[in-house]
C-alpha cells in the first residue's frame, strides 16, 4: 500500500531530507539501502538503488519531490465538494431562481444527453473567452478540457453533469475574477510576481517550491500565465486537494491507498 502524509517531508532527525513520501510494501528494498529494491532503501543514501529514493535519503527521487513539495508546511486549501446529482421534478421544484435559471442554460449547452462532454466544455469556454479582449489566452485546447473533465468527473461517465458542470462553473466565474484583480500591469497575463497574490485570493496557499513547479508546468519562458493554463492548474489543484480530503477519513493528513486506487487517483485526471 501507498502511504502519503501532509507533513513529514522536511526533513528528519539525522538532517537528511526525506525523499520518498509513500512506502510501497514489499517493494521498498533493504533497511540500509544495500538491496536493490523498486523504491530503494529504506535508509539509503541517494537514489542510486531505487526508482525513487531512500526514505532518509540525501537525495530526493522523483515522486517523494512531487509529493514533498505538495503537502509540505502551511499549503491549505479547504474546497467545496462538489454537489451529488439531483434526481427528480421533486427536487428541481425547491431549487432557486438563478438555480433554474442556470439549469435552463445548461439544457441548451449539454444537448439531448444532458451531459458536457470534452469536446462541447472547449467550444463552450472559448466562445465565451472570444468575447473577452482583456484576457490573454491561446484558446482552450481539447486535452486541457479533457483534463478539466476528468478530474471533475465525480461518477466516471466520461462527461460532466448538470451539478458537477455548476462546480466548475462557479470557480471559473470566481478565479476568472481573481485573474483579473491580480493582472495589476494589465498585460493580460499573471507573471511571477503576481501569482502567488493570485493564487493565495483564490483560495491556494502553497509554498514557494510548489510555485516555482507550477510556473515550470504553465507558465511560458518568461513566467507569464495565461488565463486558460491559470484556469487548468486551479481546476487541477482543486481536484487534487478534494481527493486527498475523501480518503485522509479521519482528517490525520495522512492517507492510505492499494494500488489499483493509486493508479486510478492519479491516470484519470
Amino acid at each position: 500500500f501507498f502511504l502519503i502524509t501532509k507533513q513529514q517531508f522536511s526533513g528528519d532527525n539525522d538532517g537528511g531530507e526525506i525523499g520518498v513520501g509513500l512506502w510501497v510494501g514489499g517493494w521498498v528494498g533493504g533497511v540500509g539501502g544495500k538491496q536493490h529494491g523498486f523504491v530503494g532503501g529504506a535508509r539509503g543514501n541517494s537514489m542510486e538503488h531505487g526508482f525513487v529514493g531512500g526514505a532518509r535519503g540525501n537525495s530526493m527521487g522523483l515522486w517523494g519531490r512531487v509529493f514533498s513539495l505538495l503537502f509540505r508546511d502551511y499549503i491549505e486549501y479547504q474546497p467545496e465538494p462538489v454537489p451529488k446529482p439531483s434526481y427528480g421534478v421533486h427536487s428541481q421544484a425547491h431549487e432557486s431562481d438563478e438555480v433554474q435559471q442556470f439549469r435552463n442554460a445548461f439544457q441548451q449547452l449539454a444537448g439531448d444527453d444532458m451531459e458536457v462532454s470534452p469536446q462541447e466544455l472547449m467550444n463552450i469556454l472559448n466562445r465565451i473567452i472570444a468575447r473577452r479582449g482583456d484576457l490573454k489566452t491561446d484558446g482552450f485546447s481539447i486535452e486541457s478540457c479533457r483534463s478539466m473533465v476528468a478530474v471533475m468527473d465525480t461518477d466516471a461517465t466520461g462527461k460532466l453533469g448538470f451539478e458537477e458542470f455548476k462546480y466548475l462553473w462557479t470557480n471559473i466565474k470566481k478565479w476568472q475574477g481573481v485573474y483579473k484583480q491580480f493582472d495589476v500591469d494589465q498585460s493580460g497575463t499573471i507573471n511571477a510576481e503576481e501569482l502567488p497574490g493570485a493564487f493565495k485570493a483564490a483560495g491556494f496557499r502553497l509554498n514557494d517550491q510548489l510555485y516555482k513547479m507550477v510556473g515550470r508546468k504553465y507558465s511560458d519562458e518568461n513566467g507569464n500565465m495565461d488565463f486558460d493554463n491559470f484556469l487548468s492548474c486551479l481546476v487541477r489543484l482543486d481536484a487534487m486537494f478534494r481527493a486527498f480530503q475523501t480518503l485522509d477519513k479521519d482528517g490525520n493528513g495522512t492517507i492510505q491507498v492499494n494500488i489499483k486506487e493509486w493508479l486510478q487517483l492519479t491516470m484519470y485526471s
